[in-house]
C-alpha cells in the first residue's frame, strides 16, 4: 500500500495539518487519536469516547509472496491515516474490495495511554475460506466501552492462499504452503505483542476469540509451537478443530485443484503468477475428492514443519495447558445452514433418513438408529426439528463436547457454554442458530446484519458480553450477572445455558451426547 491519503473526516485532516504527537498523549475528546506502531506513526478516528484505527498494516502485501510465509511492514515515517478497513483476501461472496494485500487489522481502544488494559483478539468466521474482521457485528465500539479493553479484528489469507498444500508436489519455496493463513495469524499476534502497549492494551494479557472457523483456527493456534506465549486466554464459539488435515490428503486436494487449472504437477510453479479470479474458479469448479462432496477443502495441514501435531488429538495439546479455555456452541447450530433448505420442506418419517446424509451429518451412522433414538427422546417433535437437532449434536457440537473432555482429563478444565436463547432467520424461523451468539458476545444486537433482537436479546447480550469481557481480565468469566458458573469436568460437565434467564445446567442434551460417542469423529475436512 503507497502512503497516500484516504479521504479524511476534516478532523483528521486538521490533526495532519497540526504535526506528528508522541504514543501516549492524552487528547481532547475531539481530536484524532494518534498513536505511534513500531513500523510508523497512525492517525485513527473517534467514536464518542473510543479510539479507532481501521486497517492498520500488520504485513507486506502477499501478492509477490503468494504460498508462503508473511513478511513485516516496510517501515514508513510521515502519519498514515487509519480511517477505512484494509481489503479482505481474494474469495467466492461478497466481500468488498478483496486482495492479495490483506494483511491489515483494526483496534477499538478506550484510551492511548498507559492503562495496559486487556486485549480481545477476535478471528473471524466462515470456515478457513471467507470472511473478513470488518463485518459490522465485529465492531468493537460497544464492548470496548463496556469492559474499557481493547478490542482487535482482523484479515488474513484465507481458502487456497493461505492453505493449498503444495510442499509436496511443487519446489522448496511452497514449505509453508498449506499453513500460511495461519502464519499470517501468528505475525498479527507478534505485532499485538510488539505494539498493542501503543493502544493502552497489556501484552502479557491478549485473550482470543472467535466464531465457527475463527474459533477452530484458535484451536490450531493452541497446537502451533510457533503461536505459544503470544495469547494468554482462548474462547471458541461454535469453531472446534480436533484434527488437522493430513498431508497425505491435503496433496490430493492440491493436486485436483492443479488438474482444474490444466496444470501437472511439474507446472505447479505456475499458480504463482496465475490471475487470483482464475486459482479461485478452479478450486470451486473441483467437487472434494476426499470428503465426495461439497467444494474442495483447505484448512491448516499437519505438515510436521508448522504444525507437528492434531490441535486435539490424541488428546489437549500440552503446550496450552496453561491458558484458560472457553468452549460454546449454539443449541440449533445447522438451523443456520438447513433452515433455509427447500429440500427439507415436508420433511415425512418415511423421507428423513434420506436427508440424513453424510454431507449432512458429517458421521457414519445409521439414520433409523438416530431417528428412533430421537423420537423416544422427543416423542413430539417433527421429523425436521429431529434434522436440525441430531445435526447439530453429531456435526457440530460433537467437536466442542470432544475438546471440553479432553481438557478436563488434562487438568485443565475448560469453561463450557451453550446458547439456548433464538434469534430469527430471514424466512422468519426462529432458534438458537450457527452465528446467533457474535452479536451477544459483542454487544452488537442492534447492528445490520444482526439476527437477534429486542430487550430480552439486549439482557442477554448484556450477560454474554461481561462474561467474555471477565475472562479476558482474569481468566474467568463469572460475573455478579451470572449464577456460579464452574470448569466443565467429566463428572458433572456442568454449562452456563445462556437464555433469559441464564442457568448453570449439568450435561445438557446427555442422551444426544452418548448417542453420537458410539461412533469415531474425525473433523469434517480432514
Amino acid at each position: 500500500m503507497t502512503l497516500t491519503r484516504r479521504t479524511l473526516t476534516a478532523g483528521v485532516a486538521a490533526a495532519l495539518a497540526a504535526g506528528p504527537v508522541a504514543a501516549g498523549t492524552v487528547h481532547d475528546a475531539g481530536a484524532a487519536p494518534r498513536a505511534r506502531t513500531r513500523s510508523g506513526p497512525v492517525i485513527g478516528v473517534r467514536d464518542g469516547a473510543i479510539a479507532v484505527f481501521r486497517g492498520l498494516r500488520y504485513g507486506a502485501d502477499t501478492g509477490p509472496r503468494r504460498f508462503r510465509p508473511p513478511a513485516p511492514p516496510v517501515p514508513w515515517t510521515r502519519p498514515v491515516e487509519a480511517v477505512a478497513y484494509g481489503p479482505a483476501c481474494p474469495q467466492a461472496g461478497t466481500e468488498p474490495n478483496p486482495s492479495e494485500d490483506c494483511l491489515f487489522l483494526n483496534v477499538w481502544t478506550p484510551g492511548i495511554d498507559a492503562e495496559q488494559r486487556p486485549v480481545m483478539v477476535y478471528i473471524h468466521g466462515g470456515a478457513y475460506a471467507t470472511g473478513s474482521g470488518s463485518d459490522p457485528l465485529y465492531d468493537g465500539t460497544r464492548l470496548a466501552r463496556r469492559g474499557d479493553v481493547v478490542v482487535v479484528t482482523l484479515n488474513h489469507r484465507l481458502n487456497l492462499f493461505g492453505y493449498a498444500y503444495l510442499a509436496r508436489i511443487a519446489g522448496p519455496e511452497f514449505a509453508a504452503s498449506g499453513n500460511v493463513g495461519q502464519l499470517d495469524l501468528i505475525q498479527a499476534l507478534e505485532w499485538v505483542r510488539d505494539n498493542i502497549a501503543a493502544f493502552g492494551g497489556d501484552p502479557g494479557k491478549v485473550m482470543l476469540f472467535g466464531q465457527s472457523g475463527g474459533g477452530a483456527k484458535i484451536a490450531t493456534l493452541m497446537a502451533t509451537p510457533a503461536a505459544a506465549g503470544l495469547f494468554h486466554r482462548a474462547a471458541t464459539m461454535s469453531g472446534q478443530q480436533v484434527t488437522a488435515s493430513g498431508p497425505l490428503n491435503a496433496t490430493v486436494r492440491a493436486r485436483a485443484w492443479l488438474a482444474a487449472l490444466d496444470l501437472t504437477p511439474a507446472r505447479a510453479g505456475e499458480v504463482m503468477t496465475l490471475p487470483v479470479e482464475r486459482l479461485l474458479a478452479a478450486a470451486a469448479a473441483v467437487q472434494d475428492p476426499v470428503l465426495g462432496y461439497g467444494g474442495l477443502y483447505f484448512g491448516p495441514v499437519l505438515d510436521d514443519r508448522i504444525l507437528h501435531r492434531h490441535p486435539f488429538y490424541p488428546d489437549a495439546p500440552p503446550q496450552s495447558a496453561g491458558i484458560p479455555m472457553m468452549i460454546g456452541n449454539t443449541r440449533d447450530e445447522t438451523l443456520a445452514f438447513l433452515g433455509n433448505d427447500p429440500a427439507n420442506a415436508g420433511l415425512t418419517w418415511e423421507s428423513l433418513p434420506g436427508r440424513m446424509t453424510a454431507a449432512v451429518m458429517r458421521i457414519d451412522i445409521a439414520p433409523e438408529t438416530v431417528i428412533a433414538d430421537y423420537r423416544r427422546l422427543y416423542p413430539d417433535w417433527s421429523p425436521d426439528q429431529i434434522l436440525i437437532a441430531a445435526s447439530t449434536a453429531a456435526r457440530s457440537w460433537r467437536g466442542a463436547v470432544i475438546e471440553a473432555e479432553a481438557r478436563a482429563a488434562q487438568g485443565a478444565p475448560a469453561f463450557v457454554y451453550q446458547l439456548d436463547f433464538p434469534g430469527a432467520l430471514a424466512n422468519g424461523r426462529r432458534g438458537a442458530f450457527h452465528t446467533a451468539d457474535i452479536p451477544l458476545v459483542f454487544d452488537t444486537v442492534a447492528a445490520p446484519g444482526s439476527r437477534v433482537s429486542g430487550p430480552d436479546a439486549q439482557r442477554v447480550a448484556d450477560r454474554m458480553s461481561e462474561a467474555f469481557i471477565a475472562f479476558a481480565r482474569a481468566g474467568d468469566p463469572n460475573h455478579a450477572g451470572l449464577p456460579v458458573w464452574r470448569p466443565y469436568d467429566l463428572a458433572r460437565r456442568e454449562t452456563m445455558v445462556f437464555d433469559v434467564p441464564p442457568h448453570s445446567e449439568a450435561d445438557p442434551r446427555g442422551e444426544e451426547r452418548r448417542l453420537f460417542a458410539r461412533v469415531p469423529y474425525v473433523q469434517p475436512g480432514t
